[in-house]
Parts: C-alpha cells; structure tokens; sequence
C-alpha cells in the first residue's frame, strides 16, 4: 500500500494508542463520551495489569479477543490477501495490544486503537513480502480466497443459496477477484478508507480517529473511491 496509516498524518494517535497533542481537544471531547463495552474492559484490563494480576488480566481479555477476532481477520485479509499472514498478523496484533495495554487511554475506542495496531502490522509484512519476493517467486495460489472463505470469513455470498451452484460460485469468485483488482487501483488514502469502511465495519469517524482525518473529509475519500471503483468496474456493481 503506497500510503501508510502510520504516516498519513502526524496528529493522528500513535501505533500504540497515545493520541498526539493537537487531538487533545477532540480526546477531551470523547472523554466525556460514554465508553463501549469493549474500552470498558480494556480500562478494566489496563488496571489489573497495573496491579500485577496478570492472570486476571489475561482471562479478561481473552473476552477483547472473541469479541474482535472475525471482524480483524478480515481486515487482515483483505490487506494480505494470504489466510495464514492473515491468521498471523491478528494474533500479532493481540500480542503487541496486551503487551502495551498499560498505555491504552480510554480517549479513544479500543476499536480504533486495536484496528490501528493491527493496520501497521499488516503494511509491515506487505513491506517484508516486497523485500522477500525479490529474491523468491512465490507460488500461486488460486485457492487462497477460497479456502479463507470456508472457514465462514469474509464472503458476500456465504449465505446465498446459489453457493451450491459451481457456476455461481465461478461467477461470485470473479467479482471478486475484479473487485479487489479495482480496490488495488485506487489512490492509497481512497483505498485505506474503503477497505476500512467496507471491509473493516468502521464509521467514517473512527477511522478519521484512526488516520487523523475530520469525519467530512474521510466521506469525500469515501465518496471519491466508490465513484473510481464504478469507472473501473464500467458501472457494474
């Protein structure tokens, strides 16, 4: 990806969750927000880890884990297009969040501050792959989509009735596979946007949190990116 989250901007919040000073405004405002379930348990969490009670601690987020793996697997996907990087780069992220929960700070959502940790682990084994394909020609691998899809991830149709039609099967993989091409075309914050609002379940809020944009120009990324996909895909959805 030719433009990274961690570098999009120097206000946004850094890799690890601590919100950069001209957010300090915007991280007062969300203060006073109440906290999702999921901040709750990290503050929570956050605490016990304070205390030395590490055990507890590591019970209680194994809760942060159900709750976010499904959704962080297909972002992860969608960046590596591999299920086992995939599959990697989510227990990555679950790692570096528990190792440097301490530094959680409830101003943000544990949602932003998880998908942005994860985000920067995938565009940094996208990085390692460049460097690593010079010198290796990887196989291909035509079933890598598929076979993500039958563990029950990411998948449009998952539950059509026409998945047990071979030849609808064809056609949605070929939509797909037209889709991602289009989505690898658009300019790096277009793509970063779309794949967060559409693939990641994020409100164009949060992922302004994420990369340091206002709500108003995430929707015009937005816009513009879903505007580009139609000309590629020649108006077809």
């Amino acid at each position: 990806m030719s433009t990274e989250v961690r570098t999009q901007t120097a206000t946004a919040p850094d890799a690890l969750g601590a919100p950069a000073a001209p957010h300090a405004e915007a991280a007062r405002r969300q203060t006073s927000a109440p906290l999702s379930d999921d901040s709750r348990l990290a503050v929570e969490i956050r605490d016990l880890v304070d205390r030395g009670d590490m055990n507890e601690a590591r019970d209680r987020f194994a809760g942060l884990v159900v709750a976010h793996t499904r959704r962080a697997l297909r972002i992860a996907f969608q960046y590596l297009r591999d299920s086992a990087e995939a599959d990697e780069a989510v227990q990555d992220a679950f790692v570096k969040v528990f190792s440097h929960i301490t530094s959680y700070r409830e101003a943000w959502p544990f949602e932003v501050w998880f998908t942005r940790i994860l985000i920067n682990g995938c565009l940094d084994r996208r990085k390692a792959r460049v460097r690593r394909d010079r010198w290796i020609v990887p196989a291909a691998d035509p079933a890598a989509i598929v076979g993500y899809e039958r563990r029950g991830l990411p998948s449009a149709s998952a539950h059509s009735p026409a998945q047990a039609d071979p030849e609808a099967r064809l056609l949605a993989r070929e939509r797909r596979a037209r889709m991602t091409a289009a989505v690898e075309r658009l300019e790096g914050r277009q793509r970063t946007v779309f794949m967060l609002c559409h693939y990641g379940d994020c409100t164009p809020r949060e992922v302004g949190a994420m990369i340091g944009l206002n709500e108003s120009t995430v929707r015009v990324h937005l816009f513009r990116a879903a505007r580009k996909l139609r000309a590629l895909l020649g108006g077809q959805p």
